[in-house]
């Protein structure tokens, strides 16, 4: 059974840092594309980065590009995301979701097959 288990949620304050983790069970986060996306109320779920699989390739959303940082360590079958310069506009829930498409873009939710249950990012003084 695939579970994808987001963390490191929080409050934070604009100009902030936080770093999520996506930890993967029922499957090997290296052999899949994963990516991070987000949804703020009312608005559609978005792409914010994705990590290819194997070679790594990473890709973000223009909004996020320079600030956010996706990685994947291997060893703990995890993949994380760097938000550095966080401004209010990036407040939302942020998911992790597994086996889609990476290739030279973010991608879009209905590519992917695995989703973890998001976790809650606010951005406010």
């Amino acid at each position: 059974q695939v579970q994808l288990v987001e963390s490191g949620g929080g409050l934070v304050q604009p100009g902030g840092s936080l770093r999520l983790s996506c930890a993967a069970s029922g499957l090997t986060l290296d052999y899949y594309a994963i990516g991070w996306f987000r949804q703020a109320p009312g608005k559609e779920r978005e792409g914010v980065s994705c990590i290819s699989s194997s070679v790594g390739s990473t890709y973000y959303a223009d909004s996020v590009k320079g600030r956010f940082t996706i990685s994947r360590d291997n060893a703990k079958n995890t993949v994380y995301l760097q938000m550095n310069s966080l401004k209010p506009e990036d407040t939302a829930v942020y998911y992790c979701a597994a086996n889609g498409l990476c290739k030279g873009r973010v991608g879009v939710p209905y590519e992917y097959d695995y989703w973890g249950q998001g976790t809650q990012v606010t951005v406010s003084s």
